[in-house]
Parts: C-alpha cells; structure tokens; sequence
C-alpha cells in the first residue's frame, strides 16, 4: 500500500467519534478503526489529507467500526474512557527516534506510535513513565484471535480523555502545558470535560481527599472509605461521582462544588481566570460539546505525518 496519510473527513462531523490509530482486516480491504463513542466533529480543512481515502476500498469502515466500539464498551463500560485514555497518551507522550534502514523518523504526535513495540534502535512509547501501567486498552486494539493493522500516519479529527501526566500541577501550570500544544486555557477546560466518563486510582487523589481544603468534606469522607490513608492504591473512584459513564457536564457541576475528583479538576474552579468558563460549560451542555469537539479536532491534527513522512504499518507492533 503507498505511503499516505489516513484520514477521517475534514468536512464530516462524527456522532460521539473515538479515533484510534489501527485498521482492520475487513475482506481485503484496510478498515481505520473509527471508534466511534462521542459526538460530531466541527469541519475542519487541512492540506495534503484525504477526507474519502477509505471510501472506496473498504466502504464499510464506518460501519463496522461503530459496531466494534459499541460491543466493547456494552462489554465493559469504562472501555470508552479507557480508549480516550489511550488516544491522549500517543498524541503527548513521544517515542524515541527510531531508525530505518532509507529513513528515520520520529514518532511524535497522534501516529499510532503508542503501539509499537521496543525495538534495539527504539523504545517505544508503550514503556514510557506517564504511559507505564496507564494504557489500559491496548490488548483490546491488539487482540490474538484477530488480525489488526495500525495506520502509523496521522488520524485526524479524534477524541481524547484528558488525563493530565501530573496531577500536582497548579491552573498556571496546566495553562503552561497546553498552550505549550497549542491550545488556549478555553480549550483546556473542554478537554477537561473528558472527565465526565472514566476513573482514577486511589493514589492519585489520596493527598486530595486527605489534606487539601478545597474540597466539599462529604464527599472526600465517602471516598476515603474506599481509598484508606495507607493501602488501596489501586481502589478506583469515578472521575465523575454524578453520571460516571455518560458524556455530560455533570463534570463542571461537580466543580462548583467543590467535588472534582483530582487536584488538577479541581484547580479550574479555584478563584482563578477558569472560573467562568467553568461556569458556562456548567450551564450550556450544547456549548461545552461543540467547543470539546472543536477541541478534538485540534488534538488530532498534533504534528501530523503526511506523504512518505509516515507509513501504514502491516503490524501494529512494528515498523514496516
């Protein structure tokens, strides 16, 4: 297969669309999994990119693949947030350079490159401390009875859970990291909407529901019996205590008072200059997923490998 960049439609919007960087055996023809979980993506343009690249040889894609996504997720419930979980961790978490034998190539932005294993000349992403024991949901896009591609080149138009690689940080720190991306403290806050679906462990909000002040005390008491001072580490609590598996914004309802699970949900309605998008969001459920899609469609455009740039890997787990 030439070397191209994969695509979904920069026209198209996609209903509740999680993008994961594989394709499919279907037939013959090379499915992108489109997993489709979210909501509908606002148009977008961007140069050298096939918005129909699919559409001829498997014309089914789409099809099947809501049908894939919809079977994990009825199989288990927290799968959605997890491939969220998985989507953040390739777009931020980079790879080392990796050497061809024409080409070298870093593995960087949203490319599928979470997937690859390590290699002598290589290590992968997989291992990397923020993705270590986090990206949960890689046997589910590597299983042994099927037969998986990835699409090693940019996925486009994709939905993320936001899970912030330190939960320490304070609202200037995050702010700092995602304008580092790109991304304006708007934009941050939707993304931090993602928070309304999945769950966190113990140790990551144990200092929170222990010793930190701004905190609603009913609910850090209700969630100490399941996150002990000493122990539990892994005990999980749901990000979201109102609605924890539907996509909503209970999730900035819960900041107002005082209820986010993590320090650094917490930090966006803290007296500082997030307070009022927080609220907005709080009151407009129509305005939060419209500005989350627009939000996704920018994450998935995170240095895109377009051309000879890329390739379409004919196992996920290594380079062609």
């Amino acid at each position: 297969m030439a070397s191209k960049t994969c695509s979904p439609s920069n026209k198209l919007r996609f209903l509740l669309g999680m993008v994961l960087f594989s394709s499919y055996e279907y037939g013959h023809c090379p499915v992108v999994l489109y997993l489709l979980v979210l909501f509908l993506l606002m148009n977008m343009a961007t140069a050298q990119l096939s918005s129909t690249f699919y559409s001829t040889t498997c014309p089914k894609a789409l099809s099947t693949i809501k049908s894939a996504v919809n079977s994990a997720v009825s199989n288990e419930a927290r799968m959605g947030a997890s491939l969220l979980r998985l989507h953040f961790h390739d777009c931020f978490v980079n790879a080392s350079r990796l050497f061809f034998p024409f080409n070298e190539f870093h593995l960087h932005g949203c490319d599928g490159s979470i997937l690859l294993d390590d290699t002598a000349n290589m290590t992968g992403e997989k291992t990397a401390v923020p993705n270590s024991n986090s990206a949960r949901d890689l046997k589910l896009l590597i299983p042994s009875n099927l037969r998986w591609r990835v699409c090693a080149l940019v996925l486009f138009l994709v939905l993320i859970l936001l899970q912030l690689l330190l939960v320490i940080l304070l609202l200037l720190g995050l702010i700092t990291a995602f304008s580092n991306k790109g991304f304006t403290a708007k934009e941050m806050v939707a993304l931090s909407g993602s928070h309304t679906i999945g769950q966190a462990r113990c140790t990551t909000f144990r200092t929170r529901i222990y010793n930190e002040t701004n905190i609603d005390s009913t609910f850090a008491t209700s969630l100490r019996a399941n996150c002990p001072s000493t122990g539990g580490d892994n005990s999980l609590s749901p990000l979201d205590t109102t609605s924890s598996t539907s996509f909503d914004n209970a999730y900035f309802k819960n900041l107002q008072g005082q209820k986010g699970l993590l320090h650094s949900d917490q930090q966006l309605f803290s007296g500082g200059s997030t307070d009022s998008q927080v609220n907005a969001y709080s009151s407009n459920l129509g305005s939060f997923t419209t500005d989350f899609a627009n939000a996704m469609v920018k994450m998935g455009n995170l240095s895109p490998l377009t051309g000879t740039s890329g390739q379409i890997r004919t196992n996920c787990r290594k380079a062609n």
